[in-house]
């Protein structure tokens, strides 16, 4: 398809597609069209490639689906982020780090080595899980969760947390 023909065929999809992604983001409207949004961006710089091997319509919705499980990963694990930041603080995991708590937890991280910095960031920052890090950073699973663990511990001992989060 051209991309004349798949911009056509994005507007003609549009009602059904933002039906698709309400159901897909459990009828958050603001989340469904960020999903969306993304989800033809996806298609439109090619990132999403349609092969002609089913219609366009389940080409879209597969895309949107996938887009939807993505950003509810991402938001899950940003979640856990700072719920797992409170309890380093010893705070309930409900209040979100304050700008100048966010500066302690940098500078904190800072102090970690790299392996175990880049670590955690992948894992808490970028979503991903310790073997997708690991397969990021060229190291082994077994490796990667040692210096993930010993990087969360020593990340409570920087910000003088009462105990290490624990998974």
């Amino acid at each position: 398809m051209t991309p004349a023909e798949i911009a056509a065929e994005l507007e003609r999809l549009h009602p059904a597609g933002f039906a698709w992604a309400l159901a897909c983001c459990r009828r958050d409207r603001e989340e469904a069209l960020d999903v969306l949004q993304t989800s033809y961006l996806k298609v439109l710089d090619n990132k999403a490639k349609f092969a002609g091997r089913s219609s366009f319509k389940t080409f879209l919705f597969g895309v949107i689906r996938r887009t939807a499980s993505e950003a509810r990963r991402r938001n899950a694990l940003r979640r856990l982020f700072l719920g797992d930041w409170a309890r380093l603080r010893g705070e309930p995991a409900s209040e979100a780090p304050q700008p100048q708590e966010r500066l302690a937890l940098l500078a904190a991280l800072a102090r970690l080595s790299r392996r175990q910095r880049h670590l955690l960031e992948l894992v808490f920052s970028m979503g991903m899980t310790v073997q997708e890090a690991a397969e990021t950073l060229g190291i082994s699973v077994g490796s990667a969760r040692v210096h993930y663990d010993r990087g969360k511990r020593q990340l409570a001992r920087h910000l003088g947390a009462r105990e290490p989060v624990h998974d």
